[in-house]
């Protein structure tokens, strides 16, 4: 009998930055692994019905925040996921050890150096211009404010492709959630 902690509820939660793709690699994870996927700043942007650069400027950090806890108190109650979640989210109240009582927290990193490469290919011309620059890597150390943290895996990407960054992902979460490969790949 399947327990309440049985592998096959297990959520798999993914933050982390390793470059503008990131988004696209979280639904392949979890297409690979056909479960659903919960990309919580877009829900948290449906939720409030507006950008959150928009909600940041109306309302101020205060509200964001707000939103941010009553949208994961509905995700926590989700099972067999896959939920795509930013680190400074995650290091926020107790947001992380609530997340991670429901599956393990995989954080994705890589290199500076792959990552600014990442975003060259990327961003094309714009990546010539400091401010763009400036913005990705803020973008970068907030998501990986999460390193470090107990409990948190870790996942370097440098110079992997796609592929084998889905593979590493779904192998990290099978063993540290105690997964079988019930699920081919």
């Amino acid at each position: 009998m399947l327990g309440p902690n049985s592998p096959i509820d297990r959520n798999l939660i993914l933050t982390g930055y390793v470059g503008p793709d990131q988004f696209a690699i979280a639904r392949r994870v979890a297409a690979t692994l056909r479960l659903p996927l919960v990309p919580f700043e877009q829900r948290l942007e449906d939720h409030a019905g507006m950008p959150l650069e928009d909600i940041r400027v109306r309302y101020g950090e205060a509200r964001i925040k707000l939103l941010e806890t009553e949208l994961l108190n509905e995700i926590l109650l989700y099972r067999g996921a896959v939920l795509h979640i930013g680190g400074q989210t995650l290091m926020r109240s107790n947001h992380l050890e609530r997340l991670a009582a429901t599956g393990p927290v995989i954080c994705v990193v890589a290199t500076l150096d792959a990552v600014l490469q990442r975003l060259h290919l990327a961003l094309g011309a714009r990546y010539h211009d400091p401010n763009e620059r400036a913005l990705a890597l803020g973008h970068l150390r907030r998501e990986w404010s999460v390193r470090g943290q107990p409990g948190v895996h870790e996942i370097d990407t440098s110079y992997r492709d796609d592929a084998a960054i889905i593979h590493a992902i779904i192998a990290c979460w099978r063993e540290a959630a105690a997964v079988l490969d019930w699920r081919p790949v």
